[in-house]
């Protein structure tokens, strides 16, 4: 019995390693991929994932982030918006020419792929204030007599691409015309263009392609054929994109190209490229699918689901930085109906990237209900290789946020999210509504964050403007990562000011062990473990210098004082962290997820008061000193 008993135990122990040993050690090309290769194109090779129950992730920032509301959509004030009234706007495109950056976004009434559908167009000189939009691509109105086709109800817009800039420095801007509410195969009707002059205004609307699987032509649509212009250098230029293939590879989806336009291309939802090092190209789509052309583009290999990157329905995209390194911005997250936050990793050659850093971590609140408006900062998207190269080492993407808004953001590089030594930053050297250097900036339309001469005394300091009901004006200054930690700043409320700052310290994870407010009430107050106490009061136009000397650890404390005042002694964390590396500085009320879940509903009201802006808040900031002790 001993005997059978040893035998069978060394009969289940081997059975127990065989399934230890790998399955490549007995078939070595089972399961494997070669990282670079057209198996496994990327990969994330960092350990930071998102938490989906807070819109932050609880990632570290990536430093010196500004994020700027370039249209915030208003329903029933055209005069915000350049007469522009509807509140469906997404697929944002970016590119930089003649000096300037162009911006361009679909929009429809209230729902997604809904009729009317059109595109516009917004332009700046820095990145950072944008003129209002307009009408680029307007609502398609069929010839007399060509009906709508069964089962669609209307004519839409969409999207993957938007600019193309020619050889001979030609700028075109593209759209897609088709049928609501479905755009793509069948319910297609052709790729339009048209040139944008350098005086700022544009040409004649032509078509550059009908879509391959319906029979269109320029007996039965509304703009001519592009080779009908007279402009032989427009003619070539759009000559030239057609034989652009990784350009026009943008087109796949929205036209699959049964007539060979594609072939040796076989393609996913939304596309960008980049070429890595070696010279290849590396292809992404949404939902984390990749694939690589070793021929510039004339052919693909087959689109594969990279597991390392973790995404929902959204866009990625990847670029190589000014720095000469690479990233990829993307929602990193499962969740369908959830877009948020905006992350980015960054890698050496454009195979490998770690270090999932936030981009936009804020979420507000959707003021308008439609169709498909999901929520968060998504749809990303650069500048495309050979549309332009802006000034400086900054990278830009261009989303909306909850479809209804669009935005920017200027990313500097290298990309970082670690501080060394102290901070010290007065202002004082900087430019009047300029950048702020090393600042990650949140600057929605009605609550802009800026640098404005200091009031009352010499030098600059940092403004918070709050007019917005609905969101906040934000500035996030990275600190050296510490358990000891002194802070120093000056506060003052503007004499117009009605509503609250709050500052909040924090560790990489979001949380926010010390709380202080001035708030609307003239209070200045502050969180003591779970209980908030009143300090003093404060006057509006006058300065306070607030210090504040915090012990980060399980049974940490802090100490507040005002003007060399001490005011709070020991007070307890309201939460207990490990370290803290962030100053938060906030026009509003601490918000984490959307409230509004229904994203496909239409009938909810928008919330009230959502087109109008409100007395102001208005709060200025200088002298912030922060140190490990």
């Amino acid at each position: 019995m001993l005997t059978y008993r040893l035998h069978t135990e060394a009969i289940i122990y081997m059975k127990y390693l065989f399934f230890l040993i790998p399955l490549t050690f007995f078939y070595p090309m089972a399961g494997s991929a070669q990282t670079g290769s057209p198996e496994e194109p990327v990969r994330y090779v960092g350990g930071e994932t998102v938490d989906p129950s807070v819109h932050e992730g609880r990632l570290r920032y990536a430093i010196g982030t500004e994020n700027i509301q370039t249209m915030r959509a208003n329903r029933t004030q055209p005069e915000y918006t350049g007469g522009h009234t509807w509140t469906y706007n997404h697929g944002s495109n970016l590119c930089y020419w003649n000096g300037t950056f162009y911006q361009h976004f679909l929009s429809n009434v209230i729902d997604e792929q809904s009729d009317p559908g059109e595109t516009l167009v917004m332009t700046s000189k820095d990145g950072r204030h944008w003129n209002k939009p307009n009408v680029v691509f307007p609502p398609y109105k069929a010839p007399a007599g060509v009906k709508i086709p069964a089962g669609y109800n209307g004519y839409t817009m969409h999207q993957r691409m938007g600019f193309y800039v020619a050889p001979d420095g030609r700028l075109l801007v593209l759209g897609f015309y088709g049928h609501a509410e479905d755009p793509f195969e069948k319910g297609g009707i052709g790729r339009v263009v048209r040139e944008i002059y350098k005086d700022g205004s544009y040409g004649p609307i032509y078509f550059i392609r009908y879509t391959s699987q319906a029979q269109w032509n320029e007996t039965n649509t509304s703009y001519p054929f592009f080779r009908k212009s007279k402009d032989a250098g427009f003619v070539t230029a759009c000559e030239t994109l057609l034989k652009d293939p990784l350009m026009t590879f943008q087109w796949f989806e929205e036209d699959k190209g049964i007539d060979g336009f594609f072939k040796g291309r076989e393609g996913q939802k939304a596309l960008s490229y980049y070429h890595r090092k070696d010279g290849k190209v590396v292809a992404l789509w949404k939902k984390s699918f990749a694939a690589i052309s070793s021929d510039e583009g004339k052919t693909f290999s087959a689109p594969v689901k990279v597991p390392t990157f973790l995404m929902s329905g959204g866009k990625q995209w990847g670029q190589r930085t000014p720095d000469g390194r690479y990233a990829i911005a993307y929602n990193p997250i499962e969740q369908t109906q959830y877009r948020f936050p905006l992350a980015i990793v960054t890698g050496d050659d454009g195979i490998l990237y770690d270090h999932l850093l936030l981009v936009q971590g804020e979420l507000p609140l959707r003021r308008f209900t439609g169709k498909f408006k999901d929520f968060g900062p998504c749809y990303m998207r650069g500048i495309e290789e050979g549309n332009g190269k802006p000034p400086g080492t900054d990278m830009w993407l261009s989303y909306s946020m909850n479809k209804e808004d669009i935005w920017i953001a200027r990313i500097p590089t290298p990309i970082t999210y670690a501080v060394k030594g102290p901070v010290s930053d007065n202002f004082d050297q900087l430019e009047v509504d300029g950048v702020i250097p090393k600042w990650n900036v949140y600057s929605p339309a009605w609550a802009p964050v800026s640098i404005v001469k200091s009031p009352e005394k010499s030098g600059k300091s940092l403004q918070l403007v709050d007019r917005d009901k609905y969101d906040y004006a934000r500035a996030i200054r990275v600190f050296e990562e510490g358990t000891k930690v002194s802070t120093m700043m000056n506060v003052r409320a503007d004499g117009a000011n009605t509503g609250r700052l709050e500052i909040d310290l924090t560790d990489q994870f979001g949380n926010r062990p010390v709380r202080i407010r001035f708030d609307e009430s003239g209070q200045i107050i502050a969180t003591d473990g779970s209980t908030e106490k009143v300090l003093q009061p404060y006057q509006k136009d006058k300065w306070y210098k607030i210090e504040i000397l915090t012990e980060a650890n399980l049974h940490g404390q802090y100490s507040i004082l005002i003007d060399g005042k001490k005011v709070v002694s020991h007070a307890q964390l309201a939460e207990a962290v490990k370290s803290i590396e962030r100053l938060s500085l906030r026009t509003g009320p601490y918000r984490n997820l959307p409230n509004r879940q229904t994203p496909n509903e239409t009938k909810e009201p928008p919330l009230p008061g959502a087109d109008e802006p409100i007395t102001p808040t208005i709060f200025y900031v200088d002298d912030v000193q922060v140190k490990v002790l």
